[in-house]
């Protein structure tokens, strides 16, 4: 209470009703009337005793002033008769003093909402280009498994080739085997095909690696034919290097002799006939 009471007698009450007070300085008066009644009581005695003391020392003007006054401003008699219209008397504004510290409040919140904008505008910076580089990331993955699939297709094609080539090599030195060259027929002059037959097992195997034959739509296939005493034995369909098969050499069913082989042309399943307008290929043992 001591501190208080020192507070309103040391003159700033005075200073601040006045306003000859800093921005600061007015602040702490304002808060200090915001948490103490006393404080606030006596800013309003201050300026009432400012406002009671205006009014008792007025001083009445002397009744000459007007007349002294148009003659100043050289006037005549008759001009001195004109009413004169009084000019308008300005007042001031009444201030209004806040005691209760809401404009340091709204001043802080203003400077927090600044700072939430100025951060949300960082974030979605950083979120956009973000966003952008894990695109960027997603097509460089997408292009790199590309390659690694048509790498892959390669690297299975050569070992595919190699394993038929190294199979044939090991067929040629052997004598069990046969090896029939196919050549085109007038359905198709330019296909060719390799058909080897085992002479002890007589087992039949079709060259996938050496094959040339157009490709077959969804609704046919091919089968191969053996001519036995002028009749033909089916040994079996395939499709034109079937993308299923993973053998180089794949085995057809056996056939104890043979004169000639073939390849028609045939709805899917196979015939039990020969297509002859459809002869693809043939060779003779």
């Amino acid at each position: 209470m001591e501190n208080l009471k020192a507070y309103i007698e040391s003159g700033v009450l005075e200073l601040y009703v006045l306003g000859d007070l800093s921005p600061e300085e007015t602040l702490q008066v304002e808060e200090m009337a915001s948490q103490n009644p006393e404080v606030r009581d006596e800013i309003a005695a201050i300026e009432q005793a400012m406002e009671q003391y205006a009014v008792q020392n007025a001083i009445e003007p002397s009744a000459d002033i007007e007349t002294r006054l148009f003659e100043k401003l050289g006037l005549s008699e008759v001009e001195e008769n004109v009413n004169v219209q009084p000019e308008p008397i300005y007042t001031e504004e009444p201030r209004i003093i806040r005691l209760d510290g809401s404009d340091a409040k709204v001043r802080t919140l203003r400077y927090a909402l600044v700072a939430c904008i100025a951060l949300l505008v960082v974030s979605t910076a950083a979120l956009f280009i973000t966003y952008n580089k894990l695109n960027a990331a997603h097509d460089q993955i997408a292009s790199l498994n590309l390659d690694k699939q048509k790498f892959a297709g390669i690297v299975s094609k050569l070992e595919f080739e190699n394993q038929g080539l190294d199979n044939m090599a090991a067929m040629a030195d052997s004598k069990e085997w046969a090896t029939i060259r196919m050549a085109g027929q007038a359905f198709s002059p330019a296909s060719k095909m390799k058909v080897y037959w085992n002479k002890k097992d007589k087992s039949v195997l079709i060259n996938y690696v050496a094959m040339d034959l157009p490709k077959t739509d969804a609704e046919h296939q091919y089968q191969l034919w053996a001519l036995v005493n002028g009749k033909p034995v089916s040994l079996g369909v395939f499709g034109k290097t079937d993308s299923t098969n993973n053998e180089a050499l794949v085995k057809m069913q056996t056939i104890q002799e043979a004169q000639a082989f073939a390849v028609t042309l045939e709805p899917m399943g196979g015939s039990v006939n020969p297509t002859m307008d459809k002869l693809t290929v043939m060779g003779g043992v």
